[in-house]
Order: structure tokens, then sequence, then C-alpha cells
């Protein structure tokens, strides 16, 4: 019995020490790409969280450029939601056709869109603005095609509250850098990072991580030689390459659609 005891005492305090060393490694992680990249601001105004939702679903499965096009030309061929609501999916589809997959995002929307008038008697969510964090994922999470990364970029893009959404880019880079186990999905990183990341810093991480994966640590051939992170960085197939590091091109790679909704 005090054998069992002394074990279960001995994993607990493990357990506590691995979790102190990975929100330390989280906040230099966080610093070090604010030196690199710069600390990025948010908007001071912030959209309606059903605008912001929409501009979500589009985001899906496309770039941020795309995204925002079919956002831009959804907005302009309805200007109301209860447009999109009424409208025949065909012109919905017709609309959003820039940012791909247009056949199931159009059907998605006007789903998510009734749902949310027969729950809340308008198109609208304001009332998300009351509710707690966990809240708004379990009201968003419950409508058919949103998931808690969606809901997450409302939490944070929308409602300004300091989460950190997860997508498959940031999930990557997390499990390479040994923040996330591997094996796992984005939902599992999100629910890790959760307790990891530092109190205020859910979208200068965010963010950051986005752009960084875009132009150092990508998918395919990631730019080691340029990383701020490569002494943070456990990904087996990094290269071993220390060229002298620069910062990336000029190219813009900054523009995202969450913030220019």
């Amino acid at each position: 019995m005090w054998t069992c005891s002394m074990s279960r005492l001995t994993e607990t305090s493990a357990r506590a020490s691995r979790g102190a060393s990975l929100r330390r490694k989280t906040a230099r992680i966080a610093r070090l790409l604010e030196e690199f990249q710069g600390l990025p601001r948010q908007a001071s105004r912030m959209p309606a969280p059903l605008d912001m939702l929409v501009a979500t679903i589009l985001s899906q499965n496309t770039n941020d450029k795309n995204s925002h096009r079919a956002y831009q030309s959804l907005r302009r061929s309805f200007p109301r939601w209860s447009d999109v609501a009424d409208a025949p999916v065909s012109a919905v589809r017709r609309a959003i056709r820039s940012g791909g997959m247009a056949r199931q995002k159009s059907v998605r929307i006007k789903a998510v869109l009734r749902a949310i008038h027969r729950a809340h008697g308008a198109f609208e969510l304001s009332a998300l603005k009351k509710m707690s964090d966990e809240e708004v994922i379990e009201e968003l999470t419950a409508l058919n095609g949103v998931g808690r990364k969606t809901a997450a970029c409302v939490l944070l893009f929308s409602l300004g509250r300091d989460v950190f959404p997860v997508d498959t880019h940031i999930h990557r880079i997390c499990t390479r850098l040994a923040l996330a186990p591997k094996g796992t999905n984005p939902d599992r990183t999100y629910s890790t990072m959760r307790d990891l990341y530092p109190a205020g810093k859910g979208y200068s991480l965010h963010t950051n991580l986005i752009r960084f994966g875009r132009t150092v640590c990508r998918a395919q051939s990631p730019r080691c030689d340029l990383c701020p992170l490569y002494d943070e960085c456990a990904y087996e197939a990094k290269s071993t390459s220390r060229a002298v590091r620069s910062k990336p091109s000029s190219a813009d790679h900054t523009f995202m659609l969450l913030d220019n909704v």
C-alpha cells in the first residue's frame, strides 16, 4: 500500500514538473517569435460573432486570401444573413466559389444560419458575449460542421478572449516543438496548449505561429536555416545546416482573414 502511494506521488510530481517545464518552454517560444516577427496588434474593433463564425467556416481548407475574396463576395451578394438563409444554395455556392469547397460550405453555412435562427430567434449571436469560454465552445460546436478550432476563433477574433485556436498548421508546429504529443490531432493539441501558453499571449502566439508556418516552419522543406526556434525544436527531420540566419523574404505572408472580417 505504502509503495503504491509513493509511486502515485512520484508520478504526480513528475507530471507537474513536465508541465512546468513545458510552460516555460512555451513562454520562451512566444518571446522568441515576438522578437523575430514582431508583436502582432489585434484590432480594437471586433466583428460580430456571426460574421466571424461564417468567415471561419469559409477559411477551412483554403488560404486566407481566397477565403477573404469569398467572404467579401458573399457579403456583396447578400448584405444580410437572412438573405443568405433564404437564398437558393446554388446562389450561395456561386458567391463563395473563389474560396474553394463551395458546394460543401454553401450547404453548411445555410444550415448553421437556420440553426442559429431557431435557437436565438434572430440571425445574430450577441448572447455569446455573456457566456464563459467553455459555454461558447459548447454552444458553437453543437452546430453541424463547427469544430473547436472554429469556435475558438470566434472567441479570440470576435469576443476578444485570451484563447489559442489550433488549426492543422499550428498543430504541426506544436508537435515539431514537442509542446504536444505526436500522433494526435488539432483538438487534442488545443486542449494541451490551454495549460501551456502564457496569460495574455493567445493572440500573439496564434498569429505568430501562423505566419511562422508560412515562412519558416513549412510543411514541406522547412527553412531551418532561418529558424529562431531551432534549439527548441525536436523535429527529427530538421536540417542540420546552420547557415547564417536572415529574415524571410519580403513577400506578404502577414495577411490573415480573421483580422479582416
